[in-house]
């Protein structure tokens, strides 16, 4: 029985360095990123060019991933098409880049209900000194509506997403 439990958790040990360390296919930096697609039930950000999934990645949404974002502080992630329209690197977490949410439609239905559709929705990368993490943040949705990616993953992204690109963001 001692050594079942301790084989399990060798094993278990193994698989989770396993995780962390696997080498992960690196963005094709010849290819211009000219759109970008959010499923979040499935929790991947697709990058495309020319009409081909270039890559995908795992990420991380809102703590409160079910659901259009409607109002500020509500956690949850925006469903709509949005642009990349800013790109911060000095903010709080790992570089940024900014979704134009709020368009239109969102503000106008936050303003029925007398409320701020919110704002700040950013692709970002872990908290700064906390890159240690890495992909073990996938396992959980953190972020305040955000959708987050490793910082080694945001760094691709970053430097080859051009402003005004387009992101849809789907349920």
């Amino acid at each position: 029985m001692k050594k079942t439990i301790i084989y399990g958790i060798l094993f278990l040990f193994l698989a989770i360095l396993g995780y962390y360390f696997s080498p992960e296919k690196k963005l094709d930096a010849s290819k211009k990123i000219d759109k970008i697609i959010v499923v979040k039930h499935k929790r991947e950000l697709m990058v495309f060019s020319k009409g081909e999934v270039v890559k995908t990645y795992k990420i991380s949404l809102g703590g409160v991933p079910i659901g259009k974002k409607e109002f500020e502080g509500d956690n949850k992630t925006p469903e709509g098409s949005y642009t990349i329209n800013d790109r911060n690197p000095n903010s709080d977490y790992h570089l940024n880049l900014a979704v134009s949410y709020p368009n239109t439609s969102d503000s106008l239905h936050a303003k029925q209900f007398g409320k701020s559709p919110g704002g700040e929705i950013k692709i970002h990368g872990l908290p700064n000194g906390y890159g240690f993490i890495g992909k073990f943040q996938r396992f959980s949705d953190w972020t305040a509506g955000c959708i987050a990616l490793t910082n080694s993953e945001i760094e691709e992204l970053f430097y080859h997403v051009p402003m005004g690109t387009e992101i849809q963001i789907v349920p």
